[in-house]
């Protein structure tokens, strides 16, 4: 769920003449969800977005699911991923999945791609832990910065440019459902509510559209159903004057996430920034802790019946866990207990406040992880309560 925005030459009416300065009539598209039910806006190209010259040969984009993972708390030391391959499309490396989403980490060799991109099934939400850049689309221009979610509908039609002076590293999620604001978070009409910890002001939509009206050959990669279809077109995607609607990418800064805090130690929920089909996205921020005078900031332990819940370290001291280092992963998968590090609980008293920063994933399907993360796996983690 996201606002109306407009970017632009668009006419008054939907479905009505629109005219080029040559007479020619703009050529309308309508990119919906759920048919014609959900959210969607309004396009206006300069050239018809479906003259396709070539269809090439589709690739295999599998997920293995490593067949080593028994139950256990899982610690992926990707902190201590160094090599750089492919781009911010290609370079992409699944970890985790299941049948609702598919989470994984990208460090990119290549700061830009000579394609577009689409994900023909699933809505992304990109989370930039370092490096800043632009994601180009049919809809404009959305620079992105370090802590910045971008949520990508399916069906964007995109490339991303980082700068070169930071080596880029994002995490990357993909929904089988379209990723929204919070529910309880919305009054009966969609606006955010007072009570909400971010608002519509912190969301931030393409700035300027990126006009390119060119012939030629301009290639967009399509993901859908474990293939990257490659499709070759007479025109650039981004030849678009003008849209309007509900559905386009846009970014929601971590740091402009307001935190919410009690007297006594609050469940994750408040936490909780999107939600999606069978998962929730959440982000811990530098907050106060609890004011009880008798209050223990460390989280309780936690018997998770019917979730996996996965940490994303991205920075500061987490007072929760030892050894674990900025950009890696933590599972806690549904049948366990989880809870503090020995130590931890004490300590935490009388503290005032964390400068934490990550972001967890709370799914409720089990999570099987893929075997390009077995090779960070920490054997040693389950162990570490002892």
């Amino acid at each position: 769920m996201s606002y109306y925005f407009k970017l632009g030459e668009i006419p008054r009416k939907r479905h009505t003449q629109f005219r080029q300065p040559d007479g020619s009539l703009y050529k309308e598209e309508l990119v919906s969800s759920e048919g014609f039910s959900g959210v969607y806006s309004n396009l206006y190209h300069k050239n018809a977005p479906t003259r396709i010259i070539r269809v090439g040969e589709p690739v295999p984009m599998p997920i293995t699911k490593s067949e080593d993972y028994k139950l256990s708390p899982v610690h992926l030391k990707t902190s201590t991923a160094q090599t750089r391959n492919g781009d911010p499309i290609s370079g992409r490396v699944p970890l985790m999945f299941n049948n609702d989403l598919v989470m994984g980490i990208c460090l990119p060799l290549f700061a830009d791609t000579d394609y577009f991109y689409k994900n023909g099934e699933a809505d992304e939400i990109l989370f930039i832990h370092e490096g800043r850049g632009e994601l180009i689309s049919q809809f404009g221009v959305l620079p992105f910065e370090p802590g910045d979610y971008i949520v990508i509908p399916r069906t964007t039609i995109y490339k991303m440019q980082f700068q070169k002076d930071v080596p880029p590293r994002f995490l990357y999620i993909e929904a089988m459902g379209p990723v929204e604001t919070v529910k309880r978070y919305r009054n009966e009409l969609g606006q955010l509510m007072e009570h909400s910890p971010y608002c519509e002001r912190d969301i931030r939509g393409p700035q300027y559209l990126a006009i390119d009206d060119t012939k030629g050959e301009h290639t967009i990669k399509v993901k859908k159903q474990g293939f990257m279809h490659s499709f070759v077109y007479e025109t650039s995607p981004l030849d678009v004057v003008g849209w309007d609607g509900f559905l386009y990418p846009y970014c929601l800064s971590i740091h402009d996430f307001e935190p919410i805090t009690g007297r006594l130690h609050l469940p994750p929920p408040i936490h909780q920034t999107f939600q999606a089909n069978g998962f929730v996205v959440c982000s811990f921020v530098p907050r106060l802790f609890d004011y009880h005078p008798l209050s223990i900031p460390a989280p309780y332990n936690h018997s998770n019946i019917d979730s996996d819940e996965v940490l994303y370290y991205v920075e500061g001291n987490f007072m929760s866990r030892k050894g674990i280092d900025v950009a890696s992963f933590t599972l806690h998968p549904g049948g366990l207990p989880h809870g503090p590090h020995p130590g931890t609980v004490e300590a935490s008293i009388g503290a005032k406040e964390t400068h934490e920063l990550a972001v967890m994933v709370d799914t409720f399907k089990p999570l099987f992880l893929t075997t390009q993360a077995m090779e960070w796996n920490d054997g040693n983690y389950p162990y570490s309560w002892m």
